[in-house]
């Protein structure tokens, strides 16, 4: 015979009494979340204590705060889905604002949820006590202050939705210890009512008919692709739009995978370190069809000498980027992918005779910079490593099923050129932010999101160093990444700053840890340390096969210490602040664009 209560349970409505650190897991398990990753503390301690129970949430405990920012980030990019971490107030809570300004710099959903103190000693600097809202505003799509238990599910339904809506990014949801310990009637709503929150995803038919209009009557288009592209799943209908229209395409930094680089179509990288036939493209064109991308400077270079030919077709779902940086002559609010498909619409239904005009003047003039400037490197005759060819080889070797995270740098740089991207989440990386030590956490998010790909994460020495603790993490939690350290004993990229424009005044940027140095860490000691796979490689004879030896490795994290000259640089570049014009292919070679004749004659 059932005990008395279980009937009246089994009849009851959808509501029952929970303490608000139940609700906060129970909310979480309704909202679909399989991972958290976060580090206990004093003021999150009675949420810690449910999860410990549920059987749908893994908890990945991590070293280091800014770890599980970062994880949740690569969770996130490389799913699709909303990456969630947690922290405790004060010093937990603000070790979370560089990956949260992070994720909002580049449209990432995550949602971080901190304990705070309780609401009676708020404003009084108790102990661990920051106002972690007010700090995260600026960095967050929103942020929210919970001090009523009965509160907390509406704040997390409310803040889940605001992360994966509209133009994706971080929200905040700081929690009082005495709404963790209070109780609530715990009623499950699927509604979020969120007055003033109305994100636009169909664009205006008017706006679509211009840019129809527009991309019709050009003669030297280029689609100018942007992250947004990888945030709204529309991948599929920038390829449909591209080879209907035959229109050349460049991917940014942050849309690397999404447009095939296999792709005749696909003309690479724009901007700082972009190919000549992207920056060259763009710099000629008469329409720039810009979508899902920002206008950033590392793009633009001297944005008032940008795109100076083009006029300008710019479809953002965020009303607040368009114009921002560069006056649209045709603006589109809306989602990248209605974008895209309401466009080649439009153009079959209104301009389909223009989709048969090849362009071919406008592809003779890019095929010419394709064969003339491709991407490219000359080995070193240091007999070391070149760092090209290592990135290469990963990407050869691991395909394009793989997932690449990188940190910030000249290894980059070297990532976003050299590795085959043919689908989108395959690439991450601090692309806004620029946040050294975002690989490693990042790559560990981003294989706990996707156990059966291969991930990498290619760093630099410095960049490793913020946050290779996160190792224990993948060991202890089982978390088998690969790490590629494009060890040049140096930060990369600043010297090369240095050697181009400081006359060569290495000024504390020389780290000790690769060739004839005192290695200070060892990295492949640090591996064993902590019960990594770990190699060093000096030379390109030996690079596949130590690539093939970590692939064989899946029981446990792998880190191989690629030794790399110092002196190696990033090409092509444009310097900051001057015009895309003065790309330069190598050092002190400037590519010659296309003549006024060749101009006239399209």
């Amino acid at each position: 015979m059932p005990h008395p209560g279980t009937a009246r349970r089994a009849s009851a409505p959808r509501s029952e009494v929970i303490t608000g650190a139940q609700a906060v897991i129970r909310t979480l398990e309704r909202l679909g979340v399989d991972t958290v990753f976060g580090l206990p503390g004093g003021t999150i301690l009675p949420t810690y204590d449910p999860l410990l129970d549920s059987e749908q949430i893994d908890h990945v405990l991590v070293r280091h705060e800014q770890g599980a920012g970062h994880a949740a980030t690569g969770y996130a990019a490389a799913t699709g889905r909303v990456g969630v971490c947690m922290a405790t107030s004060g010093p937990g809570a603000t070790n979370l604002v560089t990956p949260l300004a992070d994720a909002h710099m580049d449209s990432v959903p995550v949602l971080a949820i901190t304990g705070q103190q309780s609401s009676a000693l708020l404003g009084t600097d108790a102990f661990q006590e920051a106002d972690i809202v007010g700090m995260t505003m600026p960095v967050t799509k929103h942020s929210f202050l919970v001090t009523q238990a009965e509160d907390i599910p509406r704040a997390l339904r409310a803040a889940f939705h605001i992360a994966s809506t509209g133009r994706p990014g971080p929200v905040l949801v700081d929690i009082t210890k005495d709404a963790q310990a209070a109780q609530l009637e715990f009623v499950w709503e699927d509604d979020v009512e969120l007055p003033g929150y109305r994100p636009v995803n169909r664009p205006h038919a008017k706006q679509i008919r211009e840019a129809a209009a527009l991309i019709a009557s050009s003669k030297r288009p280029v689609i100018y692709a942007g992250g947004g592209i990888v945030r709204s799943g529309a991948h599929a209908e920038l390829l449909a739009l591209a080879e209907a229209s035959g229109i050349p395409v460049t991917t940014t930094l942050m849309a690397r995978g999404a447009f095939p680089d296999s792709h005749p179509q696909h003309l690479g990288m724009p901007g700082m370190h972009g190919t000549v036939p992207a920056v060259a493209a763009i710099q000629k064109a008469d329409v720039l069809i810009a979508v899902g991308s920002r206008f950033d400077d590392r793009v633009t270079g001297d944005l008032s000498t940008f795109a100076p030919h083009a006029k300008v077709i710019h479809a953002d779902i965020d009303p607040a980027e368009i114009g921002k940086n560069r006056t649209a002559d045709v603006p589109i609010v809306g989602d990248a992918r209605e974008v895209l498909s309401a466009l080649l619409d439009e153009l079959k239904n209104s301009f389909a005779s223009s989709l048969e005009d090849g362009r071919a003047a406008w592809w003779k003039l890019i095929d010419g910079w394709k064969a003339s400037y491709p991407l490219g490197y000359e080995r070193t005759d240091t007999g070391l490593c070149d760092p090209q060819y290592v990135i290469e080889r990963i990407s050869a070797l691991t395909g394009p099923e793989g997932v690449y995270a990188a940190g910030v740098g000249q290894h980059q740089m070297w990532a976003a050129q050299f590795v085959q991207y043919e689908r989108p989440h395959s690439w991450l990386n601090s692309g806004g932010l620029g946040t050294m030590g975002y690989a490693v956490p990042a790559a560990m998010g981003a294989k706990k999101g996707q156990p059966d790909r291969v991930v990498w994460a290619i760093d630099g020495d410095g960049c490793f160093q913020m946050t290779n603790q996160e190792l224990a993490t993948c060991v202890i939690s089982g978390i088998p990444i690969k790490v590629a350290i494009i060890n040049n004993s140096s930060l990369g990229m600043v010297r090369q700053w240095q050697t181009l424009f400081y006359d060569g005044r290495y000024s504390h940027s020389d780290l000790n840890t690769g060739h004839e140095t005192v290695r200070v860490p060892d990295f492949v000691k640090l591996a064993d340390a902590y019960g990594c796979f770990g190699l060093r490689v000096d030379r390109n004879e030996d690079v596949d096969a130590a690539i093939e030896q970590a692939l064989a490795v899946n029981d446990r994290p792998v880190v191989l210490d690629f030794t790399v000259p110092a002196d190696a640089m990033v090409w092509p570049m444009v310097a900051a602040g001057v015009s895309n014009d003065q790309i330069q292919y190598a050092r002190d070679i400037r590519p010659d664009f296309s003549s006024e004749a060749e101009e006239g004659e399209i």
